[in-house]
């Protein structure tokens, strides 16, 4: 299977400038393509009697090769693959919004989500250093697989510059036969049905008063000044820091799930819809479930484990795990589950883990 591998870059001034360079071409391409198969879609709704065929990935970069990038000299500064790569990005976007799998495009703005695509000669020297495309031979602070890998995407945040590729992995059963129940929850991210309680980071708890306090200092900066452009790379390198600190705490959760347990039962939790909540909408948010599901699908099937997603519909909350008995109403506040037939007590989360871990076996 494919596994993704991103580390920091050790960079000098001239590489900084090389890839601002790089995130500019790729910006201009994503949003001069976005503009014109926006104008195509209009044109088609307008004149149904004599609809544009929707270009693809190699039409549009044909029609850019031939109409901006002969008049934009600073196009070749760059790699010609990064606004390949960009076009073909736009339109695998414009085949999720027509799937109804996501929404629209949008236009990208600079400072925001930088990133570009390097496809060519990309070889991996020694254990920190990586060759690409035209910048030539970059410095990581991580040591690199040595692995064989023909296209990377770099990508900026804050005032940091990340390096990412894909590559090859062999599946390695572990041998895992156990069974193990997970219900995640706002109090504690997860309870096993091992007993085991696992607590969330609820960083961006813990960090948002700073975070509205440096947001509120920022209020009357002047836009682009120096002092707005400081205020604002510090408001950034807060939200990485909370980020990191969430994927630290669910990367660690999901490997010992997948390298400990042979089965992992979780519940299709309905996040859109827990989010209309707005009294928890914050907190669920700070948990990032779906985050949770995607890492460990993937190191389910690295590791040889199986992941089971129980139907949403699956009473798991309700159901006695002693007896079986389904009470009719569960209200949030009951945080103690309290059988009315048998007279078991148990915990509400760790009693809805538990009967995930019958519910396969």
């Amino acid at each position: 299977m494919l596994l993704g591998f991103k580390t920091e870059l050790k960079m000098n001034k001239a590489q900084r400038i090389a890839f601002m360079k790089h995130c500019g071409v790729a910006r201009h391409a994503w949003n001069w393509g976005l503009g014109l198969t926006k104008q195509i879609l209009d044109h088609n709704k307008a004149n149904p009697d004599s609809k544009i065929k929707f270009p693809t990935a190699i039409d549009l970069h044909k029609w850019l090769v031939a109409l901006v990038k002969s008049e934009n000299e600073w196009y070749y500064e760059c790699s010609k693959s990064t606004p390949q790569q960009a076009l073909m990005a736009l339109r695998e976007a414009w085949k999720r919004c027509f799937n109804k799998t996501a929404g629209v495009p949008k236009f990208k703005k600079k400072g925001k989500r930088d990133s570009f695509t390097l496809e060519g000669t990309v070889k991996i020297l020694g254990s920190n250093k990586i060759q690409v495309p035209v910048i030539g031979i970059l410095k990581t602070y991580e040591r690199l697989p040595q692995v064989l890998t023909k296209s990377t995407t770099i990508s900026r945040q804050a005032d940091r510059w990340f390096i990412s590729f894909r590559f090859d992995v062999e599946v390695q059963d572990l041998g895992n036969t156990g069974i193990v129940g997970v219900d995640l929850g706002v109090k504690s991210l997860a309870t096993l049905s091992t007993g085991e309680v696992v607590l969330g980071a609820k960083s961006y708890k813990k960090y948002e008063d700073k975070l509205s306090r440096m947001q509120w200092l920022n209020r009357h900066k002047v836009l682009g000044s120096n002092n707005w452009k400081k205020a604002q790379m510090q408001i950034v390198r807060l939200h990485r820091k909370i980020a990191n600190i969430r994927k630290d705490t669910l990367h660690k959760l999901t490997t010992m799930l997948a390298k400990s347990h042979g089965t992992i039962v979780i519940e299709d939790l309905n996040v859109s819809g827990m989010m209309a909540n707005h009294k928890l909408a914050a907190s669920i948010a700070d948990m990032s479930f779906f985050e949770f599901r995607r890492q460990l699908t993937y190191k389910c099937e690295l590791s040889g484990s199986k992941l089971v997603v129980v139907d949403r519909w699956f009473p798991s909350s309700k159901t006695c795990s002693n007896c079986g008995t389904k009470k009719q109403t569960l209200t949030l506040n009951e945080r103690v589950f309290e059988c009315g037939h048998c007279g078991f007590t148990i915990d509400r989360d760790l009693n809805a883990a538990m009967n995930l871990s019958k519910a396969v076996s």
